[in-house]
């Protein structure tokens, strides 16, 4: 397994990152620590120079495994389930642009928080019905582009719309796309599910990434989580793709990045 961390390239009011702003400083930050790659958050993508950051990022020997997309949720309430059909149709098109910028680094997209949730007198089957529309749309423009999507289950205070592995495997199985896999993330399953490991081994043959935090949403290591457990069901698995931190940048931003490398390098063996 590889390791990385979330960078947010662009303003944000998202607090669970521990490094944002100054692309050039932050990045060879994580390189110079030892990192396999950065995951970058990107709010919007015709905002950057896709050859400029993928230039940057290979200078210094990183690779880019995933753009999450969440930040056009938090900051522009862009969601696939939005009562508004204006603002539903603007939240694909946002993550098709992902998509096209996601081609410049054979990085997946994160499917998070732009899923929205059920409110407004929206009726959850409504906005599952939405949300599988919107999934189909995407998941075909990112078939022909040889991009990869995964859907991430949240926790319950952050979204009533797909909580546990159990409802991500189901989503992904109606909207039917071998380009649709699953992102699992210790802190939302500490909350969500009754085994983490045990939601680890049926997620086999679907998982493509991993968000390390841990049970506090600081650095792994900084809370209760089993992270010695947690990585010997990934290997169970099989799976060799990346953890890629998650975390609030405390108790400030380059104490967690340190710390987080040194603690799973320990619990890798690496």
């Amino acid at each position: 397994m590889k390791l990385s961390t979330v960078l947010s390239i662009q303003p944000t009011q998202f607090e669970a990152v521990a490094l944002k702003g100054n692309l050039t400083r932050s990045v060879a930050k994580i390189a110079a620590l030892g990192y396999d790659g950065v995951e970058l958050a990107v709010r919007d993508p015709k905002l950057l120079d896709a050859d400029e950051v993928r230039a940057l990022v290979q200078r210094h020997g990183l690779a880019v495994p995933a753009i999450g997309t969440g930040q056009a949720y938090g900051e522009e309430g862009l969601s696939f389930t939005d009562p508004d059909e204006g603002v539903r149709r603007r939240a694909i098109q946002r993550i098709k642009d992902h998509i096209d910028f996601a081609t410049h680094f054979d990085a997946l997209v994160i499917i998070g928080l732009i899923r929205g949730v059920a409110r407004g007198g929206v009726s959850r089957e409504q906005a599952m019905r939405w949300l599988v529309e919107a999934l189909k749309e995407c998941v075909g423009f990112a078939g022909e582009r040889g991009v990869r999507l995964v859907l991430e289950p949240l926790n319950r205070y952050e979204t009533n719309l797909i909580n546990t592995v159990a409802e991500g495997l189901a989503l992904i199985e109606r909207v039917g796309a071998d380009h649709l896999g699953l992102l699992l993330d210790t802190f939302h399953m500490n909350i969500e599910e009754p085994s983490i490991e045990e939601s680890i081994m049926a997620a086999k043959g679907r998982l493509l990434h991993v968000h390390v935090a841990d049970s506090n949403r600081w650095y792994p290591g900084a809370g209760h989580l089993d992270f010695a457990r947690i990585v010997a069901a990934l290997r169970d698995i099989g799976y060799e793709g990346y953890l890629s931190a998650e975390i609030l940048p405390l108790p400030d931003p380059d104490t967690c990045v340190r710390r987080t490398i040194e603690f799973l390098r320990g619990v890798l063996g690496a």
